[in-house]
């Protein structure tokens, strides 16, 4: 096996030489995600290394709790878990590695298409968020599974997964139980980034910004209380539910 290195102005991918070509596309499309989000995020990353890897052993190996956060989410999203993000480095399972992951459901594909992107997205979110970049290492690793719907939902509506989920949240809603609000940990991947959807919906991209970037003092419901403009929580839950319908439906 040979790794090479492939170069763009904010990243650095290092991936097998037959990856070359996957890994320029890689490398653009962290490009166009970075563009993005500097519009809406104060701060950001520098620099970072992209790893691709072929497989799950490999990808696993350089991270033991990646195997546990596969383990704690819902069945349905398992394959949507693809990676890691830490502070300068990105691991990833490669985008031929990825297409091999996809369903038949529609949407798959792109969704996994998309997981570089949703992992750097994570990372901004992470560096912008004033408790997570403050946290020590044992505690921040509490509060992303705490706050995992806001969090990993943030960065998966960001990367732009959430418009390819239909299928898969039609779904998840028939084989799984009726889903908590917000979400819980193991239905974060695929339900929590239509929390976000819902807002930006109804208050702008730059709202909904805003929110992923704080974590309330009064959790979770103080966050959403606060991000719908007070709304009692009966009724944003209830809205919540309906946008649920209307995507799994295709509305």
């Amino acid at each position: 096996m040979t790794w090479v290195e492939s170069v763009s102005p904010s990243f650095l991918a290092r991936h097998e030489a037959a990856d070359a070509d996957d890994a320029d596309r890689v490398l653009y499309s962290l490009e166009r995600t970075r563009d993005r989000l500097q519009q809406l995020f104060p701060r950001a990353i520098p620099e970072m290394t992209v790893v691709l890897h072929r497989g799950m052993v490999g990808l696993s190996l350089t991270n033991p709790l990646l195997p546990l956060s596969w383990i704690a989410t819902a069945p349905g999203a398992r394959r949507y878990v693809a990676g890691w993000v830490g502070g300068r480095e990105l691991h990833v399972l490669s985008p031929a590695t990825l297409q091999t992951r996809a369903s038949n459901v529609p949407g798959s594909r792109e969704m996994l298409g998309l997981a570089p992107s949703a992992l750097y997205a994570r990372r901004i979110i992470a560096e912008n968020n004033l408790e997570l970049r403050q946290a020590r290492p044992p505690v921040r690793v509490g509060l992303e599974l705490r706050w995992a719907w806001l969090v990993e939902g943030g960065a998966r509506w960001f990367a732009g997964q959430t418009e390819h989920s239909r299928a898969a949240i039609a779904r998840r809603l028939r084989e799984g139980g009726r889903p908590t609000f917000p979400p819980n940990t193991r239905d974060a991947p695929l339900l929590g980034p239509t929390v976000i959807d819902l807002l930006a919906r109804e208050r702008g991209e730059q709202a909904a910004a805003q929110v992923v970037c704080r974590l309330h003092p009064h959790g979770p419901r103080g966050t959403l209380s606060k991000a719908f403009n007070s709304r009692p929580m009966t009724h944003v839950e209830g809205a919540w539910r309906s946008h649920l319908a209307r995507l799994a439906a295709g509305n």
